[in-house]
């Protein structure tokens, strides 16, 4: 068996960037590249455009490793590095095709709680086209608390905020979604 495959991502890591081996670091796109394509392809709109930006996240991963000082388990870092990537990318473009949300009355529509059963309970097809429509970086919180399952510990550790401040765009995210959906 090659030792190289039991090493550690930060056991690797330290490899690649002592030795800048892309040997090496093709081991750690074999681990990590399905993960960051699936979280790609949530952004995107097709599967070309998730390869493009799977492709270009590992480029500048290979450069941005040193960067890397373990602060934080390799996974959940790299899924940072991926959520700003994607955020970036989809921001730069959507302005000019993202249909806007009259949402005039929002504060007051939505002063009581958004449960999770609520959200949970969105036809699929509908709740897609509400994500799209709603910020980018609401529907990434979104993403990341239903669909990944993440707990609110990891992501303020990818959003670099605290507890109170990631409860807070969690419920905004869904009380948007919810009033954006009603009105599709």
């Amino acid at each position: 068996m090659n030792h190289r495959h039991s090493l550690s991502d930060e056991e690797l890591i330290e490899r690649i960037v002592q030795a800048n081996d892309t040997h090496l670091f093709s081991q750690l796109y074999d681990r990590y590249a399905k993960l960051v394509y699936n979280k790609c392809m949530s952004f995107s709109k097709n599967v070309e455009e998730a390869q493009d930006l799977t492709h270009d996240i590992f480029l500048k991963l290979f450069v941005k490793l040193r960067s890397f000082k373990g602060n934080s388990k390799f996974s959940t870092w790299l899924y940072a590095f991926t959520y700003n990537h994607c955020i970036n990318y989809v921001q730069r473009d959507s302005e000019k095709r993202k249909p806007k949300v009259d949402i005039e009355d929002y504060e007051e529509r939505f002063s009581e709680e958004v449960s999770d059963d609520s959200i949970y309970s969105l036809k699929s097809e509908k709740l897609a086209k509400a994500l799209n429509m709603i910020d980018v970086n609401e529907k990434a919180i979104l993403l990341l608390k239903y669909q990944d399952e993440m707990p609110i510990s990891e992501i303020k550790v990818i959003l670099g905020i605290g507890e109170s401040a990631v409860k807070m765009r969690i419920k905004r995210a869904k009380e948007k979604v919810l009033l954006t959906y009603n009105s599709l």
